[in-house]
């Protein structure tokens, strides 16, 4: 007879070959088709609530792969949660306003913004965006993120709108909004104001110039004639120059070169003698900084004067120790010269261009004016030196242009009013990594206003009316009637209506008393937008709930939404609207590049959805320490593929070796299970306590390593392995065959239920051919908790030693394979030779000894001759004496003794006269 007709090999329909890119689309369909976040929701109902907020991405462009990593993250939480006892609705958003929808209207699109109305820009954009969101919306789904993606938040629908005029509201009525005029961050690219959350730095080459001021009134102090010399690398703020600033406390010197006295910090004397050639300068006066307070000095080239001030922003860290102050162009500058009794001059517009404030100057764009302006400074004889430095700039972080400090009138929200409150929460905070309380709470300590006003189009109105006597109008009644408004109509109707429209009716101030009303015409930073999210969603949504317990974003935005959500929740509420916040780095190559198109390094989600599939760009984001920067590449992806491979065959394995088994019927009981079953199932238990231990810290890279390490090791190499010699040639209901039936049937069902999270596709396919399960879909059930394994006690450290004992056993078995005695290990006869007594113990307790080694034959002795040595017994490898059995391949000298099936081992013979028929 054909023995290999009795011989219950493997049998499966799962397929050895995943073929993601062309399954998951039809996966993702039929999710779509049973609504299967629906179901979910459905089956969690009850639950304590989990909630993770969305950040939102902008709605602008392809997904890009940092999308994929931050979208995917939030997936495996929301998926682990809802399998662990909570009900985790995920309620994903989008970022809708702002200056990149405009300019991709006005460049890209061709639209001509002056032959249009703001309301019917506006509506141009509102369609833009939506079109965009769709097609980020697609994209997303693609990775396999589950959500409501039929009902998003998006921060230009009527309701967040009416929610965000409401936090305005709500801030302004405590005092903490109002509208000044003081420099700030400008981008001459934008036109607008920008918040330090809009700006980042980038290398810039700048003049650096030392000019001199001539005393024109010493005040006692000084007989004049004397200059004090300035610093600085923007010469085209020297038309705007007021004043010069010196510390208080520090000491002042007039040294005299030539025929020339010159004012410096004594501490930096040294320094600007080396920087402007000074051949033996002489002091001839030293002061105090307070002596020197309100001496007068000349502009360089302009009949005004510049007032000597005292401020504390004062430093000898560089330059000369005498501050240039222009109050329209510099923070201190503005606060320093206030204290006198100074305004601010500002002779620059909003393009960036000289205005003519600024004589001689006038038309020319404030960087072009450097060069004209320094060689005036040369002709008048006030330039002392002139040359050119690479420093860090702050740029307009969406332009990538350069930023100037511009005076101009904003409405700012007073962080300084609350601040210390915004400290006290973020102790509060649990933070992921730990370095981000640090960082947060530094930005925030050093926070004074946020500019919350921006001179744009595309974004939601500021709702401040103006009296006729110019007063800003903020009130209940007003904020009330305008978000009704736009909760009714949408926010257009603010530029589509006049003033007295969009008041309540009859409505009279003390401001106007003709009742002649006009509206402000600037919006609100987006960050303003984003920042609301926890009153708009958090509270405006019933099945959510404020505060979130997470909100996992990119390490950027400490900046940016960690910033502002926490700036106007803390304001509003008094409370975070945050318990948990985990960051993420960036994404670069593989040789830890910043991906660009110059390099041509990008890797686009798209593409490798489409070359390998999601599941695998999933289990790439469980691979790497998410809250440092990770590294993608085609290298790095190939080697996630062939764990992925390993993954899913040890899966195709245990579902082909469970083809007769039915958990039903054919579960054996615990207390009778094999001792090796129940030490593998103790093991698992251990894998499940790790992997949830990870998935509750947000720490995924050890799930992928562990589970993939139980899968290669513990079984492949182990359990899988040596079970072949029982799950094939022994009878179908042999109780040693449904002992290891039973553990595969945990192990199999266990490990799906954990990956779930990470490559759910894949874990869908696999739950279709496990038999004995009654849910449709493998996320509509639990990830197990680890449960207790009877008489581990005892079974434990003697399974563990075994282990020990079999590394011994391989390498003797290698080497014997490279000396050419054995080929493969089931020609060997064993001899061991336990050097104490618990190897001794444990081996002779083992039954089956043989097969567990995957040898043919093994003798325990306590003396041998011809034996190598290793960690814990002496082995002797040698050549089976014995014929290979036809059906097991087992070396035994039994085989022959049956007439009946000479070519048959006694075991083997024994199964095929008691089961099959000759």
């Amino acid at each position: 007879m054909d023995y290999k007709e009795t011989l219950l090999m493997p049998k499966t329909d799962f397929p050895m070959r995943g073929n993601l890119p062309n399954k998951e689309p039809k996966r993702q369909e039929q999710w779509e088709e049973m609504n299967i976040y629906k179901k979910v929701q459905k089956k969690t109902e009850g639950r304590p609530l989990f909630v993770l907020h969305d950040g939102p991405p902008y709605a602008n462009g392809d997904l890009h792969i940092g999308h994929a990593l931050n979208k995917i993250l939030k997936d495996f939480i929301i998926r682990y949660k809802s399998m662990t006892g909570y009900h985790a609705p995920y309620v994903p958003g989008w970022d809708t306003h702002g200056l990149p929808i405009e300019t991709a209207l006005t460049k890209n699109k061709k639209i001509k913004r002056k032959e249009l109305s703001v309301a019917e820009f506006r509506k141009l954009c509102a369609e833009y965006a939506m079109g965009q969101l769709n097609n980020q919306r697609t994209q997303f789904k693609q990775l396999g993120v589950r959500g409501d993606w039929d009902n998003p938040y998006i921060t230009l629908t009527k309701d967040y709108e009416a929610a965000q005029i409401k936090v305005f509201g709500e801030m302004a009525k405590k005092g903490y909004i109002y509208k000044g005029l003081k420099p700030v961050y400008w981008s001459p690219s934008s036109e607008s104001a920008l918040a330090e959350a809009e700006i980042e730095y980038h290398d810039k080459k700048s003049p650096s110039i030392y000019v001199s001021f001539e005393v024109r009134d010493g005040k006692g102090l000084l007989s004049g004639g004397e200059k004090f010399i300035i610093w600085t690398t923007t010469p085209w703020t020297i038309p705007a120059n007021l004043g010069i600033s010196l510390h208080p406390d520090l000491e002042y010197v007039v040294v005299k070169v030539n025929e020339d006295k010159f004012i410096i910090a004594h501490a930096l004397l040294e320094a600007v003698t080396d920087e402007l050639d000074w051949e033996n300068p002489e002091v001839v006066q030293t002061f105090k900084g307070q002596e020197a307070e309100e001496i007068v000095a000349r502009h360089p080239f302009y009949d005004r004067d510049s007032l000597i001030m005292l401020g504390e922003h004062v430093t000898t860290e560089a330059g000369t120790g005498c501050v240039h102050t222009a109050p329209g162009h510099g923070e201190d500058d503005f606060y320093v010269s206030k204290r006198y009794g100074i305004d601010a001059l500002c002779p620059v517009d909003e393009k960036g261009v000289m205005t003519e404030e600024a004589p001689g100057f006038e038309g020319l764009f404030y960087d072009t004016a450097n060069k004209p302006i320094t060689e005036k400074l040369e002709e008048v004889g006030a330039l002392l030196k002139l040359s050119f430095i690479k420093h860090s700039y702050p740029h307009d972080w969406r332009t990538k242009k350069p930023t100037i400090f511009r005076a101009t009138a904003q409405w700012f929200a007073s962080i300084k009013d609350f601040r210390q409150n915004i400290l006290e929460e973020i102790k509060e905070v649990n933070w992921y990594p730990n370095w981000g309380e640090t960082r947060l709470y530094n930005m925030v300590r050093d926070r004074e206003d946020w500019c919350i006003s921006r001179q744009r189009t595309w974004g939601v109105p500021i709702p401040a009316f103006y009296g006729e006597d110019g007063t800003p109008i903020i009130t209940d009644e007003t904020i009330n009637h305008v978000s009704e408004l736009f909760a009714e109509h949408g926010s257009n109707i603010w530029f589509e209506w006049e003033a007295k429209d969009l008041l309540p009716a009859d409505y009279t101030s003390e401001h106007s008393p003709n009742g002649n009303f006009t509206k402000e015409t600037d919006i609100m930073d987006v960050w303003f937008d984003s920042g609301s999210s926890h009153q708009g969603v958090l509270e405006g949504r019933e099945e959510l709930q404020r505060p979130a317990d997470i909100y996992l974003e990119g390490s950027d935005q400490y900046r940016g939404w960690f910033n502002s959500s926490l700036s106007t929740s803390v304001a509003v509420t008094g409370k975070s609207p945050y318990k948990t916040i985990i960051s993420h780095g960036f994404v670069l190559d593989g040789n830890g590049r910043k991906m660009s198109k110059s390099l041509g390094n990008v890797m686009v989600p798209s593409k490798v959805q489409k070359q390998l599939g999601s599941d695998i760009l999933r289990l790439w984001v469980s691979s790497v320490d998410y809250q440092a920067d990770v590294r993608i590449s085609n290298d790095i992806l190939k080697q996630i593929s062939e764990a992925y491979r390993k993954i899913r065959n040890t899966f195709r394995f245990l579902l082909a070796n469970l083809a007769d088994f039915n958990p039903n019927t054919d579960r054996i009981a615990e207390e009778n299970l094999e001792e090796v079953d129940k030490y593998m199932l103790y093991r698992l238990q251990n894998l499940v306590e790790n992997v949830r231990g990870n998935y509750d810290t947000y720490e995924f890279s050890p799930i992928f390593h562990q589970i993939h390490n139980f899968c290669a090791v513990d079984l492949s190499s182990f359990y899988l392995d040596f079970a072949k010699d029982v799950l094939y040639i022994e009878a179908k209901d042999n109780k040693r065959r449904r002992s290891i039936q039973t553990g595969y049937y945990e192990v199999l069902t266990t490990l799906v239920k954990l990956l779930t999270p990470i490559i759910p596709h894949t874990a869908d396919e696999l739950w279709e051919y496990i038999p004995g399960v009654d849910e449709e879909s493998v996320q509509l059930t639990d990830i197990p908790e680890p449960r207790k394994i009877s008489d581990m006690e005892t079974i434990v450290p003697k399974w563990d030693h075994f282990m020990e004992i079999r590394d011994d056993v391989l390498k003797a078995l290698e080497e014997a394979r490279n000396e050419k005695v054995i080929g493969k290990s089931l020609e060997a006869k064993i001899t061991l030779v336990p050097k104490e007594k618990k190897s001794k113990e444990v081996l002779q307790s083992m039954e089956h000894l043989h097969q567990y080694l995957i040898v043919s034959d093994a003798d325990i002795v306590d003396n041998a001759n011809e034996t190598k040595e290793y960690k814990y017994i002496d082995i002797a490898v040698e050549k089976h004496p014995g014929e290979k059995c036809e059906r097991c391949w087992v070396a035994s000298e039994t085989v022959g003794n049956d007439a009946e099936h000479p070519t048959l081992c006694s075991r083997c013979a024994t199964v095929v006269k008691e089961h099959y028929t000759v």
